[in-house]
């Protein structure tokens, strides 16, 4: 082997850095941030939830609420018969739900999401657990740049 090994292994570190930065860790980041979505809508559909019980420990038939129209811009609203409830269920379509419906759909709904979250929390493993492998693949290349001329002929 030559001199050119050197240059030969700080171009593959280059190359194994790179992939970490540009494709891993990139990887990693989506699925944490889809992961974060998913515990998002799962807290969304608790609280509604926890309204629904409200509702009905309360056993009162109209109800007053604070409305978000977005941007943190709120109207009060008077909701005059709280027997029934439109349930968001995606793309953009409502459903109307007895208390009962709605509550049997949240769990369904969130059982459903939980799953998700266990599939993405094994991607973000398997993610990081790529991460560490060209980590160490890359403290091998550079122990290996360390090593005198003879021994380098013979690991190449």
């Amino acid at each position: 082997m030559t001199s050119g090994a050197p240059d030969i292994i700080n171009e593959k570190v280059l190359q194994y850095e790179t992939f970490i930065s540009e494709v891993l860790r990139r990887d990693l980041q989506r699925v944490l941030e889809q992961r974060d979505g998913v515990y998002e809508k799962m807290a969304q559909y608790l609280q509604l939830k926890n309204t629904i019980k409200s509702i009905q420990e309360s056993d009162s038939k109209e109800l007053k609420t604070d409305v978000d129209l977005g941007c943190s811009f709120y109207v009060q609203a008077h909701v005059p018969d709280t027997s029934k409830i439109c349930v968001a269920v995606g793309y953009g379509f409502f459903i109307e739900f007895t208390h009962a419906e709605a509550l049997k759909f949240i769990e369904k709904k969130t059982n459903q999401l939980t799953e998700y979250t266990e599939v993405l929390t094994k991607d973000a493993a398997k993610l990081k657990a790529n991460i560490r492998m060209v980590l160490e693949g890359l403290r091998e290349l550079q122990g290996l740049k360390d090593l005198p001329e003879t021994r380098r002929r013979e690991v190449f």
